[in-house]
């Protein structure tokens, strides 16, 4: 039988304590796609500006009563808060509202337990719910040992939830020494790639910005691409061939939010560095978003936290809904549309220029009987002309450093 999928998604009405530490209706506006994202409906939103949050329920318990009231005649299921909350917090206010209660963190933890794939994917977001509820296990007493559905409950299951700190220690222990171990292999894998002259280019910024759609549009690679929040969480890597002809390695990661929690950076990690320490970062943003300049601002500066070492250039996607912004100059960046190809040459020459310096022109007269070289330079760099003459080839090509050794005795000026 047919069922209204709207109707099945639960009410939430979303929540926020402004203390002014944050653009409140940038960060509500946020939360909303959040809660889209994670499955419920949200039906509205309370703001309380306080000093501070109150100890015992965040807001101040005539708000409190105010949202009681309002889920109550309005059929409201979930309380989205759009902060953390202590255990104290949700156990008050659950009791006093009636419906449950669940934060921020939370939320985002939901998500991307729903969308990992990968198992250093599902290690990641298993590692960061531990290390969420491991300080909220005293004080919740039974409750952790509820089997629960829907949003906010997704997490390592009930055998793992019921057991002391002591359990729940040994399981991030484990889940850390098996993401060492994919570390120490990506680790070997990036020096290889260093070793071999790979050159390699991070989609990164914030998230629903487009990334998997351009990463689509530029090699092809099939990645899933959808309006949602944090609908790619695992890495995907593809060649792209520039239109000089070098192929650089193109990877596609997680997306980003303001006030993305600390338990998810630290988990996430390995992740986030191997975009870090690309030769080549574009950092793609909504230009349609009002809050373009600040989702470029929080990209940036989490690459500096990482130790970010590449070429960064601005990337502002979706120009074709902003028809005036293709008169506004983009300093050291590019306007493009992923979804109707606007702009793309222009991104990719960009790239181009942006190669590191170890990456070399050069001009070759290779010898007949050295003709076995030409391949290894279209198989690990690009040739651009070739011209047959009576003693050999004269060639105009570009060359990594695992080739310029090769090519060197036949360099021209």
């Amino acid at each position: 039988m047919y069922e209204n999928r709207e109707a099945m998604r639960p009410r939430a009405l979303l929540v926020a304590c402004d203390t002014g530490e944050y653009d409140v209706e940038s960060s509500l506006a946020e939360l909303y796609a959040l809660a889209r994202t994670a499955g419920a409906e949200p039906f509205g939103s309370m703001t309380q500006k306080r000093v501070s949050p109150d100890t015992a329920t965040c807001v101040g318990s005539g708000m409190v009563e105010e949202i009681a009231q309002f889920c109550k005649a309005h059929e409201i299921e979930l309380l989205l808060f759009d902060c953390e909350l202590t255990p104290t917090q949700v156990r008050n206010l659950e009791a006093l509202c009636g419906v449950r209660a669940v934060d921020r963190t939370a939320l985002i933890l939901d998500i991307f337990a729903k969308n990992a794939r990968t198992k250093e994917g599902r290690l990641q977001v298993e590692l960061a719910q531990l290390q969420y509820l491991l300080p909220r296990l005293s004080g919740r007493g039974t409750a952790l040992s509820r089997l629960g559905g829907g949003i906010g409950t997704r997490g390592p299951g009930e055998t793992k939830l019921e057991t002391d700190r002591r359990h729940i220690h040994e399981r991030i222990r484990a889940l850390r020494a098996q993401l060492a171990l994919v570390r120490r292999r990506r680790e070997t894998r990036d020096r290889r790639r260093e070793k071999d002259g790979v050159v390699t280019a991070a989609l990164v910024g914030y998230t629903n910005a487009g990334k998997s759609t351009l990463m689509n549009a530029l090699t092809h690679a099939g990645v899933l691409a959808e309006d949602k929040l944090f609908a790619t969480l695992d890495p995907t890597a593809r060649a792209l061939k520039l239109p000089g002809g070098f192929s650089v390695l193109l990877i596609d990661t997680v997306g980003l939010v303001r006030r993305l929690p600390h338990h998810l950076i630290e988990a996430f990690r390995s992740t986030l560095e191997e975009a870090a320490q690309a030769d080549i970062l574009l950092n793609v943003c909504d230009a349609s978003s009002p809050e373009a300049a600040e989702h470029l601002k929080v990209t940036r500066e989490l690459l500096l936290s990482l130790g970010c070492h590449g070429t960064v250039i601005p990337v502002m996607n979706q120009c074709d809904r902003v028809p005036a912004l293709r008169e506004l100059p983009v300093i050291g960046g590019v306007r493009i549309s992923a979804k109707t190809g606007e702009g793309i040459p222009d991104l990719l020459r960009a790239i181009e220029a942006a190669l590191p310096a170890r990456i070399q022109h050069v001009r070759l007269f290779v010898p007949y009987t050295q003709a076995a070289l030409l391949p290894r330079i279209r198989e690990n760099g690009a040739i651009l002309s070739e011209e047959y003459e009576a003693a050999g080839v004269a060639v105009t090509a570009v060359v990594g450093p695992q080739l310029y050794g090769a090519v060197a005795p036949y360099l021209t000026t």
